[in-house]
């Protein structure tokens, strides 16, 4: 148990064979469960997640009988599925926080506390790793993935409503057992935009997510590397994250409830397309009607209002966001129980 709360971890590994292992026999003594998944490999990802669940749980005694439940998918469904399955079996059995450690050992273990504070403080019912949160974190990153991941968080900013937020595809996060309760799941996306999808449902849901700073030196350490196909992946995620988008403004802002954000999202998206085609088409025909100048200021007059409906989303929406300071990073964690602050002193965690 870690601060009187039960802890599980999901591990999900695809071919990490002579990766995943390590995880396993590096789980922190304060962990109550892991849930290690063999999404269907192909390599020995299965015997060797066998071999360390035996060792470990030989030695273990603690809340469960087995600290170490191997589970094997027979056909590869996605690390989000791989993850779905975890999510789901920590729900039934009842774990108070959730964390999610690659099997591909890139995710420092001893870094764990710094995910689970937020939960056990009550400040945030989901807290995620941000590596965008201390410019000397950057360099570590590889050019094409830092291009890659700022345009997917701006794009993930809009459909998700969590504004504050950096470095939506961090896997390394941790939730809460309320925060599995109520958010759905079951419909959790199983690609590798599962982070991206998650950050949407959790907003339907109403769980305040915190911004963990983390260290991009361990991720992208020597050997690494990435399954991500991005010629694969951009659209796809790109044309979740537009479906996500569209859901959570309807529920939150025309179904359940209005707020004029929600009508104003509708007439910018349809005043900036329409003007949009309006352009390219008199650009095709070399402007012969003299209507470019028209069109080029409806798209800048629909642009605008689309503006401005995100900072009153923005606005909407501050209240689901903390941020831990970044003397208290996930690579900077005591060892020692965290003292709750007093009078005049700092806050390890803070509201944005």
């Amino acid at each position: 148990m870690y601060r009187g709360m039960t802890v599980g971890v999901v591990v999900p590994a695809y071919n990490e064979e002579g990766k995943v292992g390590t995880v396993i026999e590096g789980l922190p003594e304060f962990v109550d469960r892991a849930y290690v998944i063999d999404d269907g490999s192909t390599d020995g990802t299965w015997a060797e997640i066998r071999a360390a669940a035996e060792r470990r749980n030989a030695g273990h005694d603690g809340e469960f009988d087995d600290l170490v439940v191997p589970i094997a998918h027979d056909r590869n469904r996605g690390v989000g599925g791989a993850i779905k399955t975890g999510y789901l079996r920590a729900r039934d059995e009842g774990l108070d926080a959730t964390a999610v450690l690659g099997g591909d050992a890139q995710m420092d273990p001893s870094s764990l506390r710094a995910y689970l504070d937020p939960i056990a403080d009550g400040e945030a019912g989901y807290a995620k790793g941000n590596r965008f949160s201390r410019p000397a974190d950057w360099a570590a990153m590889p050019r094409f993935r830092f291009v890659g991941n700022v345009v997917l968080s701006y794009l993930t900013k809009v459909a998700s409503g969590y504004w504050g937020l950096m470095d939506s595809q961090n896997g390394y996060t941790a939730i809460s057992h309320e925060a599995l309760e109520a958010t759905d799941i079951e419909g959790m996306y199983e690609y590798y935009g599962y982070c991206n999808d998650l950050l949407v449902r959790l907003n339907a849901a109403d769980v305040t997510v915190a911004d963990v700073p983390r260290s991009a030196e361990y991720a992208y350490s020597e050997g690494w590397t990435s399954h991500i196909s991005l010629p694969e992946y951009v659209p796809r995620v790109s044309a979740m994250l537009l479906r996500g988008f569209a859901r959570r403004v309807g529920r939150q802002y025309l179904i359940t409830d209005y707020h004029p954000a929600g009508l104003l999202y509708v007439a910018g998206t349809a005043l900036s397309g329409v003007t949009a085609v309006g352009a390219i088409g008199s650009l095709l025909h070399r402007d012969r009607d003299g209507s470019l100048a028209t069109w080029v200021l409806g798209l800048a007059a629909g642009l605008l209002v689309f503006l401005y409906a995100t900072i009153l989303d923005q606005a909407a929406n501050e209240h689901l966001e903390v941020r831990v300071a970044r003397d208290r990073g996930a690579d900077e964690t005591p060892e020692e129980e965290p003292v709750p602050a007093g009078d005049g002193e700092t806050r390890a965690v803070e509201g944005r």
